[in-house]
């Protein structure tokens, strides 16, 4: 199986640690952040590994290089301009390499002790086009939430008030993601899967969302990098 990771961003917020090195290269326990993604996908056995890149590209390749020594075959795919969240699928769907089977994305961002077994079962079993793994977050106020009839995601509330929140659950940026997405792509160059692919794919009744409860972070703010560098305990073991 393949995951396709975003980590072409630039994070501003995480400055002047990003000024001369990517956010996906930051250290985090004695690993870059992307490493400990990898980490997480080993438990599910992957072994291809795309990296959705833009900023300081060129350290990029260097560093993971094709990705013999971190145990995956590495490929890259570089937008020279901003595309969104789905600019990884617009340049494979753009270059003819839709893939033929399930596939992960995930933000480079976020880390999350996720039973990826369990959450590929349930894809297959929902028939899904995507599933999005959500958290719980403490605060539904402060972030968009789901609405939901049984497993199926029907609609996404932005910050919502308490009273009115129809859940706690948050989209995590940990995706499987079945060939059919390409057929929901609208014809445009940049698309946001949260705001132009998922609305339409839950319209469709073909959007899903599978609870996590392990540790959940994004490293995104100086706050939460240092409670990452100090809380994060790894990828749960998974049972074979």
């Amino acid at each position: 199986m393949k995951a396709i990771i975003l980590a072409g961003g630039e994070g501003t917020r995480l400055r002047p640690l990003t000024y001369e090195i990517p956010k996906a290269l930051i250290p985090v326990q004695g690993k870059t952040l992307t490493e400990q993604v990898f980490d997480i996908y080993k438990n599910v056995k992957v072994t291809e590994i795309i990296l959705s890149i833009s900023y300081l590209a060129d350290k990029m390749v260097a560093y993971f290089e094709d990705g013999n020594k971190f145990g995956f075959d590495i490929s890259y795919l570089r937008e020279d301009r901003p595309r969104g969240t789905a600019g990884p699928l617009l340049l494979l769907k753009e270059k003819n390499e839709i893939p033929s089977q399930d596939f992960f994305m995930s933000n480079g961002d976020n880390l999350f002790a996720l039973d990826l077994k369990k959450m590929i079962e349930f894809h297959k079993n929902q028939k899904a086009v995507v599933t999005i793994a959500l958290v719980e977050a403490p605060d539904p106020t402060q972030v968009g939430v789901v609405k939901m009839s049984g497993d199926k995601i029907l609609e996404f509330v932005e910050k919502p008030t308490r009273e009115k929140a129809p859940s706690s659950f948050a989209n995590s940026g940990y995706y499987i993601i079945s060939p059919e997405i390409f057929n929901y792509l609208p014809n445009q160059e940049f698309v946001m899967l949260e705001k132009d692919v998922f609305p339409v794919l839950a319209k469709a009744g073909k959007l899903f969302g599978f609870i996590g409860s392990g540790q959940w972070f994004d490293t995104g703010t100086p706050e939460r990098y240092l409670q990452v560098q100090k809380e994060w305990r790894g990828p749960i073991k998974i049972e074979k």
